[in-house]
């Protein structure tokens, strides 16, 4: 069971590289165990996934390193056939390049294809913390902050450590005040994409310059932390419109949504622990598209449903978590915007 990688679409980006266009992610920590992401990692390498998006703070690219390691000995894949994604979490900003020794020496990868800044600030959570939880460290986006975090990934392309860097849960005010500042541009930016939170200003935003979108929580994640639920978050996959349209195609719902994120141009990287369920995303990517008007239909579906807010970030002095994505058109509190 299973889908031949070379079957696969691909995307290519603005260096000309070639990538899959979809991956598979590893957060799964907050429901989840290492052993049983890693196991999932290692089903679906031998159901033809070559993209896998992991991070520092997921804590288990140890366990995945050892799947990689597995998959390169028994001669299932080679290195250069996988496309590894992983990230600088907020409290190695300062010291980005033994974060990124340290994620190549778990995944047992020898270098990283695509490196992102996981968020665009070096505001620290403990791991599992609850959604009140604050650190007094924190502080609001500064360009110069950032810009330091980015060279040193530049360096790290330099040295042949990682081969493209990579931006995430940005904004377009974040984006125009350092995009001008970089010598080695970002291949990609990965965000929260899904039908009841589409993002079209930021997708066309990138789409424009060239910087590949990912989408992460491609589902509306139902198994998102507890932290990040509300009453009022809207669950994707139940909406009528999107059911109908599964039903049309004889899949579920999820299946609608990949296929509405791979024919918009992003990348979704949607994760599960269950075959079943990772080799049917996988094949959505293969099997019948949708039609012009599906497309259109799921296009009215936008609800503006942020579901990862991200309010264990705020700083002192932040009204709410929507100070974080400077929805009025500037970066709120930057001391040096």
């Amino acid at each position: 069971m299973g889908v031949n990688p070379a079957q696969v679409p691909q995307i290519t980006l603005y260096t000309g590289d070639k990538v899959p266009c979809i991956g598979m992610g590893t957060f799964g920590s907050d429901r989840f165990t290492a052993e049983q992401v890693s196991n999932a990692v290692a089903g679906a390498i031998r159901a033809g996934y070559r993209m896998f998006d992991c991070a520092a703070c997921y804590g288990n690219e140890d366990q995945i390193g050892q799947v990689f390691k597995a998959a390169f000995d028994e001669g299932i894949v080679e290195r250069k056939d996988l496309y590894i994604m992983t990230k600088v979490w907020n409290d190695m900003h300062r010291d980005v390049e033994k974060s990124c020794r340290k994620s190549i020496a778990d995944l047992q990868c020898d270098y990283i294809d695509l490196f992102f800044i996981h968020w665009p600030f070096p505001n620290y959570h403990a791991p599992g913390c609850t959604v009140d939880s604050r650190n007094p460290d924190s502080k609001p986006f500064s360009v110069e902050e950032f810009m330091d975090t980015y060279r040193q990934c530049e360096e790290l392309v330099r040295k042949g450590l990682i081969r493209h860097i990579g931006i995430s849960n940005m904004t377009i005010p974040k984006m125009e005040a350092v995009l001008d500042k970089m010598e080695i541009k970002p291949v990609a930016c990965e965000s929260e994409l899904h039908p009841c939170f589409q993002q079209q200003e930021i997708f066309d935003y990138l789409v424009a310059h060239d910087i590949q979108p990912i989408g992460f929580m491609p589902l509306g994640s139902p198994q998102r932390p507890e932290r990040d639920i509300v009453a009022e978050d809207i669950a994707d996959m139940q909406l009528p419109e999107l059911r109908e349209i599964a039903q049309a195609h004889g899949v579920h719902p999820a299946i609608v949504c990949l296929k509405w994120a791979v024919q918009r141009g992003q990348i979704p990287i949607p994760f599960s622990v269950h075959e079943m369920e990772y080799v049917s995303n996988l094949e959505s990517t293969i099997t019948e598209p949708l039609t012009d008007d599906e497309m259109a239909v799921i296009a009215t579906l936008e609800k503006n449903n942020r579901l990862v807010k991200g309010q264990v970030f705020l700083w002192e002095g932040a009204d709410d978590w929507h100070d974080l994505w400077d929805e009025d058109g500037f970066i709120v509190d930057c001391p040096d915007a």
